[in-house]
This record gives C-alpha cells, structure tokens and sequence, in this order.
C-alpha cells in the first residue's frame, strides 16, 4: 500500500526527539479502516426510539428519573430535533498500537447520517461494558444517535473488545485505552475522504462518559501533545468519569462501598496489565472473587449488571483481601502509584472542555467532578454539577445536554 501523508506526517510526530510526553510507539499506516459490515438503522422507529439502542443499564434506584422527567423521555425530547433519521453503521477495523507500542488490529465503529453533510467527526469513547456483544462493532451505541444531527460519529471498541475480544481489557490504563480510540480517528479520517464523505469542518470534538469520560480527557491530551494538526479539537465533552483513580479507591476504601462492584477486578486486572505490574491477583481477590473473575470478566459473557448481580456484594471488604486494601503493603502501593499515575487530571487544556457530573452519582462518585473542578478552573471550561439521578441517568442527562450544544 503506498503511504499517505497522513502516514508520513505521523511518522515525523512520533520520531521528533523529546515531541511529545507520551512513550514512543512503533508508526503504523494509518490510512488502515477496513469496512467488514455496512447496515443502516432508524432513530426513530414508529415514533419510539429504536429498541437496538444499546443504553447503559440501569441501577435499581428511584432516582433514575431526571428532573421529574423519565431518561426515555428526555431521549425522545432530544430526537425531535434529529436532522437525519436513518444512519449509516459502518464497522471495521483498523491498524493501531498494541499496550507495548507495536502495531496491532483493532475495531470499533462509524456512524453516518445516511444522507446529507457532515459537519465534523465526533470521536467517542464509550462507557464501561462487560459483554463483547456491547461493544460498539456489534452494537448500536447510545452515542450513536449524536450522528442524526449531522456527524460522523467514530468510536472504537478498546483493546479486549471486537476482534481482540480473548485479550484482557487494559480497564482504566489510559494510555493504551486513549490511543485505541485516537489511532481509530486517525484511520477514519482519510477513509471518509475516500467514500466522499469528508466533514466539512477538519475540527473533531471529543466526547465520552465514564469510563468514556476519562478516556476522553487522555485522548485530548494525546491529540494535543502528538497530532493537533492533523485532529485540530473544536471542544470537548466528558461526563461522569472516574478522573482521579487514587481518589475514587481511597473513598471506597474509606466508605467500604462500591456502587459497581465489577470495577473492582476490572481496574486491579486492568491496570495491572497496562503497566506491566506483574502483581499476582490472589493477593488482591477474595476467594470468592479469584475463583470467578476470569469466567465473570474476561469471557465478555456478562454484562456490568450481570457480574455485579453474580458478584452479589457491595463492600468493598467482601471482594478485596486486608493486603489489597492496604496502602501500607508493598504490592497495593504499587498499584496505587499506577492509579495515581492513570489520573488524567494532569495536563493543561487549550480548547473548550465541558465537564458534567450528577452529584448524586454513587457508581462514580461525585469527588472526581470536585477533583476535575479544583485541577481544571480556567476560562474556556466549564462545570454542569447537578442532581441528575443515579449514573445511568446521568448519562441520558449527559447525551441530552450534548445534543443541545451540538
């Protein structure tokens, strides 16, 4: 394949001595997105939302209702103002960087308004999943709908999802995760010029929610640091994230709460695998735990709301061993340090970054918002802090809030 200069330009961001303080990976040809299934879907179906929208699952809470307002209603107040019903879904895969650097095959998903201009590319990081089947390749994301208004809405599945779905997902390594999602939307961009589908606008926006959420924060930062000419941001949208790892363990330590017990070996294996620890997980996991965290997270059988059911525990003293909830231990303080290390409350944002966060929120909670607010105050951010509902209401809150901007 001959070399595009999206290729070469690249090649000379990453070789530049001392350009960027992100560590050096291999250059892979960029111009790599692959289409392997083309299908299109209706928004709107019979003037409901399309029952294939993959939502984030829902707590067991009252609170699930917004402002008085059910999550499904605000969805269906959003979509009276789509300007493109039908989309196109176009899954693929793509050339990317592997945790160490080297080049690997990943996957995800484009999604078009079937018909019309498109205004700019919307790169997306999606929320916390546990099933394959959620994963954005196979699966109509609830972001997906952001493309009726007239974007090309480029999300990728993550290592450990879609074609790489035998391998662990690096949970929470922000790194590996935010250049998953990066070297996606630099794969797509030429390609959408090939198809003549190029936006009008080469600006990206940035958005995410949750796991997303920080994610979002550390592709901004890589784009800024490595490949703003050729991804020049316009702003950036991230809600609900779990910014700060080291604060969020150290209040579920404190409270011996977990709103989301599956996050638990999640981030301990995740990280874990990102940084290269080599900690052995038994002197983290429970019995109960050690015996079925491979079954429960890495099969990508389960969803998020069914592992927390088959974990079948909120404290965090249930799921965790006495050394794994110790700071003062040799192996947690190490793992404590890459938790620190995977903050993305650590750089300095040159574009418009909209924070968002319920303060009711318990899955992640709300000290990652204060955290996020106290590290990030400067005139081109701003904060919606609010009683939104539980954390799955918060992202319908969140989705609806962006639309609005759009």
């Amino acid at each position: 394949m001959k070399k595009s200069l999206l290729h070469i330009v690249g090649l000379a961001f990453l070789l530049l001595p001392g350009s960027c303080r992100h560590p050096e990976v291999e250059v892979v040809d960029f111009d790599t997105f692959h289409p392997t299934m083309v299908s299109s879907s209706d928004i709107l179906v019979g003037g409901d939302l399309n029952p294939e929208i993959r939502f984030m699952e829902t707590e067991d809470d009252p609170r699930t209702k917004v402002a008085s307002i059910a999550a499904i209603d605000l969805v269906k107040e959003l979509l009276g103002t789509i300007e493109s019903n039908r989309l196109t879904h176009i899954a693929g895969t793509y050339q990317g960087h592997d945790i160490d650097g080297s080049p690997i095959t990943l996957s995800g998903k484009v999604l078009l308004p079937a018909k019309g201009k498109i205004k700019n590319m919307l790169i997306v990081s999606h929320f916390t999943i546990g099933a394959n089947y959620e994963c954005p390749s196979e699966s109509f994301p609830l972001e997906g709908i952001l493309a009726g208004k007239g974007y090309a809405v480029v999300i990728a599945d993550y290592i450990g999802f879609g074609v790489t779905k035998d391998r662990i997902h690096p949970y929470m390594h922000v790194e590996s995760t935010a250049r998953s999602v990066v070297d996606m939307a630099l794969a797509v961009k030429p390609y959408l010029e090939h198809i003549g589908r190029a936006p009008e606008s080469d600006e990206v926006i940035l958005l995410g929610y949750s796991q997303g959420g920080s994610t979002t924060l550390g592709v901004m930062d890589m784009i800024q640091d490595e490949c703003e000419a050729l991804l020049p941001i316009k702003e950036v949208y991230a809600g609900g994230g779990p910014y700060d790892l080291a604060a969020t363990f150290d209040i579920s330590m404190l409270e011996d709460l977990t709103g989301i017990p599956c996050a638990i070996p999640m981030i301990v294996q995740g990280v874990n695998e990102g940084e290269h620890l080599g900690l052995d997980i038994a002197d983290f996991f429970k019995p109960v735990l050690l015996e079925h965290y491979n079954e429960w997270i890495n099969s990508k059988n389960y969803t998020v709301k069914q592992i927390n059911l088959l974990m079948d525990a909120d404290s965090v003293s249930d799921l965790m061993t006495d050394v794994g909830r110790d700071k003062k231990n040799p192996q947690t303080a190490r793992l404590y340090k890459a938790l620190m290390g995977n903050s993305v409350l650590n750089f300095s944002p040159r574009h418009p970054l909209h924070f968002f966060h319920s303060t009711q929120d318990s899955t992640v909670p709300f000290i990652n918002g204060q955290k996020a607010e106290e590290y990030f105050k400067g005139t081109d951010i701003t904060f919606d802090f609010g009683e939104y509902g539980v954390h799955s209401a918060g992202a319908v809150r969140f989705i609806f809030n962006t639309y609005k901007r759009l």
